[in-house]
């Protein structure tokens, strides 16, 4: 004897989905974005040396994620073929941040409404203005709704509380170092320590032409880079130990 299907209102479908996925995006730490005087440093408290939570996507475009790596890994790939495709067929003008934040939306807001589980993961896409352009921040949430941020953006474990303490001391006119600072602060909170070498960094820089990669913005630091930039020793232990939410 068969038993019957227990019906479930698609109210209580969505909600019950959100709820799953905001669960597994929280167990993940946090990653902090935002402006500074020579373009957009992304921050995130990431102890793994290989496994990265922020990258580079096209010329001026980087990519950051929180939750599942192996989901938003995925999502990060699938960009890099849009941007490089587009490219390609059109010119590299033609490949912007906008158009790849809503090609994302529309992927996590498939996931989110057909498939049975949706993706644990908030990206972030950002893209460098140069001259008189203005930087592009998205943040694309994991049912597909995308939020155009300015000057700064959180997302991940608690993002609410990093972002009421990056804005207590953001300033458009902070230099990289102090960027990289204001964020470990923020990621931190009052009662931890985050050292150099637990914090992922790279820049989008807008000052691209006096850099050795002319087209490119990108530049990941390294951790001597890091720890010159927030005053530390580079040779603190690590106790921080590699988890599969990132």
């Amino acid at each position: 004897m068969s038993m019957p299907g227990m019906y479930v209102s698609p109210e209580q479908l969505m909600q019950d989905r959100a709820d799953y996925a905001r669960k597994g995006i929280a167990r993940g730490r946090s990653l902090v974005t935002l402006e500074y005087g020579g373009g957009i440093a992304l921050v995130a408290e990431n102890a793994s040396a290989t496994l990265r939570k922020v990258s580079e996507i096209y010329d001026r475009i980087a990519f950051g994620g929180v939750g599942r790596y192996i989901e938003f890994d995925q999502l990060r790939i699938a960009g890099v073929r849009h941007a490089e495709l587009k490219g390609y067929q059109y010119s590299r003008s033609d490949v912007e941040a906008r158009s790849l934040a809503n090609q994302y939306a529309q992927m996590l807001g498939q996931f989110f409404t057909h498939e049975l589980k949706p993706l644990e993961v908030e990206i972030v896409v950002v893209e460098v203005g140069i001259g008189d352009e203005v930087n592009q921040l998205y943040r694309i949430q994991y049912d597909g709704t995308v939020m155009d941020e300015e000057a700064y953006c959180c997302i991940g474990g608690d993002a609410d509380a990093v972002r009421e303490r990056v804005a207590e001391g953001y300033d458009p006119e902070l230099d990289a170092a102090a960027a990289i600072q204001l964020a470990r602060a923020a990621l931190a909170g009052p009662e931890r320590e985050i050292a150099a070498p637990d914090l992922e960094v790279a820049l989008l820089e807008s000052n691209f032409e006096e850099a050795t990669h002319r087209r490119r913005c990108f530049r990941r630091l390294p951790d001597e880079e890091v720890a010159a930039a927030l005053g530390d020793s580079a040779d603190q232990p690590d106790e921080s130990s590699d988890q599969e939410d990132s």
